[in-house]
């Protein structure tokens, strides 16, 4: 960070806003994964945007985004499993063990299935747990999480004309448990019950054993700042608020990441399973849903043409897939 930006913006934004983000000191966080992953802007245009006062719009990998009309992100996983063969779908059996050597995978209510090989999108601890003997125990307790608090705030009334083209804001400062905040109702008018009529804003507050949160107090310490921080106008009508914690929400890129997760995924890769996911593959960099859809139809291709890694793009070559285009 300081190498990047110098000592100014990571004493005033960046470590700051890393410690809310990740809910672990930045020196507890490798940076070998960040490459593409992270966009660094322009400093050319950093300073023609100090002179002129006009915001760089068009930056950065995320400057334009497609969401649906209805149902929000959810919408597009039902559609796609719609596709699928009913017979073919299992859905709410827990699976509580593997037996790597005879390649069976046991659930929770006694059915089994045999593989020849497993594509798992469990945790990679919770993979480690369940499937006795591949790896050893001791490395699901080195792989490090965040949770993550979900406060959604529905007001009555048009948006704030302040608010009107924003879509994702990001806080460091102290006075807020929230490291970001996004005025959901811009993504779609259908994510309020009475679309134009009311807005909504959704806060996502980290936790860990070096972050804890106080669940009993979460939504009030939320909507305490978002008032200080001028996203809840004065007298605004809240017409809903909803929480939700979400066990495992980032995947944490802390030091020595790579010499666990690494050695742990070729183990149970020689054993017939293949770990891949958002926590499947415990990797930041390649775990958000595009990545993490890409990851499974990825293996599946390797599996049908019997080739290796250089068919998994995804999960083997972050940087490559990070840097591109996708038109």
């Amino acid at each position: 960070m300081e190498a990047t930006f110098g000592p100014g913006i990571t004493n005033v934004f960046m470590r700051p806003y890393n410690t809310k983000v990740w809910a672990y000191a930045p020196s507890r966080l490798d940076f070998a994964w960040i490459g593409e992953r992270v966009a660094v802007p322009d400093l050319r245009k950093v300073l023609k945007s100090l002179c002129t006062g006009e915001d760089q719009v068009s930056w950065g990998p995320n400057a334009l985004f497609r969401f649906p009309l209805r149902g929000g992100t959810g919408a597009v996983w039902a559609s796609l499993g719609r596709r699928l063969p009913p017979r073919r779908v299992t859905l709410g059996a827990r699976v509580t063990r593997i037996d790597a050597q005879r390649r069976t995978a046991i659930c929770e209510d006694g059915r089994s299935w045999k593989y020849r090989v497993l594509i798992n999108s469990m945790p990679l601890d919770a993979l480690i747990r369940v499937a006795e003997g591949v790896v050893r125990p001791e490395a699901a307790d080195a792989l490090l999480f965040s949770s993550t608090h979900i406060v959604g705030v529905g007001v009555e009334g048009p948006t704030p004309e302040h608010l009107r083209t924003k879509c994702w804001m990001y806080f460091p400062e102290r006075n807020s448990p929230y490291y970001r905040v996004t005025v959901f109702s811009n993504y779609s008018f259908n994510n309020v019950a009475r679309p134009r009529e009311q807005w909504s804003l959704m806060s996502e507050t980290s936790e860990s054993p070096d972050k804890p949160v106080d669940q009993r107090t979460v939504v009030a310490d939320t909507l305490r700042a978002l008032r200080e921080d001028q996203l809840l106008p004065a007298g605004c009508e809240l017409v809903t608020t909803v929480h939700r914690r979400i066990p495992q929400g980032y995947p944490t890129p802390f030091l020595g990441r790579d010499r666990v997760v690494g050695p742990t995924l070729r183990a149970f890769e020689d054993a017939g399973i293949f770990s891949r996911g958002r926590f499947g593959a415990w990797m930041y960099e390649v775990s958000n849903q595009d990545h993490s859809f890409a990851q499974g139809y990825e293996c599946v291709d390797r599996q049908l043409q019997g080739g290796g890694p250089e068919l998994e793009p995804t999960l083997h070559a972050p940087n490559l897939v990070n840097s591109r285009r996708n038109p």
